[in-house]
């Protein structure tokens, strides 16, 4: 009888009836009808006044007078390199918000549980502790914004 039991829970089933798994571009219907899934970022950024935002706060003047403006970002093929390594890409993925807030809640646990392990015995283990700390809470919050921003940049009106 137990044999029986292993061997039905052992069955192989076949794949050739199976329905082809959705692509991650689905289709959304909304009251507008139906819509494209995918993140439309530039559309978003015009939607949220950023570059405004950004303007008023002084930040493109303060760029511009750093030598950093759109002739230097195109002529160090910098939005090349953005992609290269995965950045634009990330900005449109739908798991990326989630994935960041995870990453934040790492770093800001990992400060305090390294500060609680480590023993305080010399003063180079204060100052590893000092600096693990530091940079999970900085890494931590930065992560904790960047989820934030990604997903107000993905939501749709």
């Amino acid at each position: 009888m137990a044999a029986k039991l292993i061997c039905s829970s052992l069955t192989v089933h076949s794949m050739a009836n199976k329905k082809p798994s959705p692509s991650p571009a689905k289709t959304k219907t909304s009251k507008k009808g139906t819509t494209s899934g995918q993140v439309k970022l530039l559309t978003r950024v015009e939607q949220l006044k950023l570059l405004t935002k950004a303007e008023k706060a002084g930040l493109l003047s303060l760029a511009e007078k750093s030598g950093f403006s759109l002739s230097t970002i195109e002529r160090l093929g910098l939005l090349t390199k953005a992609e290269e390594f995965g950045v634009l890409s990330a900005a449109t993925n739908p798991e990326t918000p989630g994935t960041l807030f995870t990453l934040s809640l790492g770093l800001l646990l990992l400060g305090p549980v390294f500060v609680y392990l480590v023993p305080e015995d010399y003063s180079w283990q204060v100052v590893v502790q000092l600096v693990v700390a530091l940079v999970s809470v900085l890494g931590g919050s930065a992560a904790f914004a960047a989820s934030g921003f990604v997903s107000n940049l993905q939501k749709s009106d």
